[in-house]
């Protein structure tokens, strides 16, 4: 049997962290079992998952039913090439998704992950100009402070995330569109509205014939601060980018299956894009996968004798039987009545919590959608963002508490399992208020 510091050692010589600088970060937990909200390291110790392991836990740790069908599915067929093949899971989910996304959503393109969904939408939008003879449209548009995954496509399109400066002379050229952030309370966010709006106005004026599409996470902007705009912002620069023929994908691989209180955020804004991506949540967290979402007339111009003319791009393990089943299994409890009430619930509580935390002067910028919550901490002189001295203490922290809670910089955001208790929140809450509390005398 491996002890922890056996474990550990291992871990330490021969493996390679995301998103971690080695030389500073101390030792992972080391994580034995994980059920509900729950991760129990090999010590006994447990620590509240707060933000479903990189916002892909939707329901909870061992949700029963997606394991049970997993174990099934397992036994008839475990994977399969999906290039001139199929099977029930795929043909299902798609169907199944076809009727909760917006109308004329319908055609799944299956992938591993969201950056490859993002991949596979970008690439998609660039082919079917050129297969219908718009061969002109080869720019993309993003929007300021996106973030959407990290191989080079994706990296192009959230380079103003400023996460991939190494990378910058690999990366093709996007244009970038404001987007005004807001938060409860925000009196100015329709006058900077109106003033981003110009700006886009401005660039499709000049460049809005030359653009393929536009990429944007609706609502929310995840990584880059999980800074949130209205519906009513997202519905005008829909209108916009459709008035000028520019394609529009939404990357909903964080926002996806009822994070933001409906089961998608293009639902909450009533706005249908070209194409959407999905991932994260799609499986319950249980496997990796994605989808590529698109309309019928997209994929209608794929088609003709000419293999020049598919759509040629594909992974190993795309439309993973398994992945498939576990799906399956994660939209049967995110579309029943206790989940729909336990969203709503979490909501509540969250907008409560808030409440309290604002009490605190360091605590700014409190926001709130659906199983979302966040706010900013604002320390003096501290300039914020992800080299904010905030970020590195208040992980510390959360960790002696038993709280799996990873600040983006000076942002901190809870997005915890469906499944969560009102006591695992109550705790979560606690530990929120004593970090506020005790982060100004700490760093002056």
């Amino acid at each position: 049997m491996t002890t922890t510091e056996e474990l550990l050692a291992s871990d330490r010589r021969y493996i390679w962290h995301p998103f971690t600088q080695a030389g500073t970060a101390p030792d992972p937990i080391p994580v034995a079992r994980a059920y509900g909200a729950v991760l129990e390291d090999t010590e006994g110790h447990q620590h509240l998952d707060m933000i479903s392991s990189w916002w892909t836990t939707l329901h909870g740790h061992a949700q029963p039913e997606i394991v049970e069908a997993i174990h099934r599915q397992a036994q008839t067929v475990e994977q399969v090439i999906f290039a001139g093949n199929t099977h029930a899971p795929a043909a299902e989910l798609s169907r199944r998704l076809a009727h909760i996304l917006p109308g004329g959503l319908n055609r799944t393109f299956f992938s591993d992950n969201g950056s490859t969904a993002v991949e596979v939408a970008l690439k998609m939008a660039l082919q079917y100009c050129q297969n219908v003879g718009d061969s002109g449209r080869t720019r993309f548009l993003a929007f300021d402070g996106g973030y959407h995954g990290d191989t080079v496509g994706a990296m192009s399109a959230g380079v103003s995330s400023q996460f991939f400066d190494p990378f910058n002379d690999l990366l093709f050229p996007v244009d970038v569109a404001p987007v005004p952030p807001t938060f409860d309370g925000d009196t100015e966010i329709e006058k900077r509205e109106q003033e981003a709006l110009a700006r886009l106005d401005t660039h499709l004026e000049q460049y809005g014939h030359s653009t393929a599409a536009a990429i944007i996470e609706p609502l929310v902007q995840g990584a880059g601060g999980m800074r949130m705009h209205r519906p009513e912002f997202l519905r005008a620069v829909a209108h916009r980018l459709h008035h000028h023929g520019v394609l529009v994908i939404f990357d909903e691989v964080m926002t996806g299956f009822g994070r933001l209180g409906e089961q998608f955020a293009c639902l909450k804004a009533e706005v249908t894009p070209d194409l959407i991506c999905l991932s994260k949540g799609l499986t319950g967290g249980f496997l990796p996968m994605a989808l590529t979402v698109t309309q019928d007339y997209i994929h209608d111009a794929f088609l003709g004798e000419s293999i020049d003319r598919a759509f040629l791009h594909g992974h190993s393990f795309t439309a993973n039987p398994l992945a498939c089943a576990a799906a399956l299994a994660s939209l049967d409890l995110l579309e029943g009545e206790r989940c729909t009430r336990q969203r709503a619930h979490i909501e509540q509580q969250h907008r409560d919590a808030l409440a309290e935390l604002m009490k605190e002067d360091v605590v700014t910028r409190p926001r709130v959608y659906g199983t979302l919550m966040a706010f900013d901490v604002e320390l003096g002189d501290d300039s914020g963002g992800y080299r904010s001295a905030a970020g590195p203490w208040l992980k510390r922290f959360f960790r002696e508490k038993g709280l799996l809670i990873r600040p983006l910089g000076n942002v901190v955001y809870l997005m915890p399992p469906f499944g969560i208790t009102d006591d695992q929140l109550a705790t979560a809450y606690d530990g929120l208020r004593e970090a506020v509390r005790r982060l100004p005398h700490e760093l002056t």
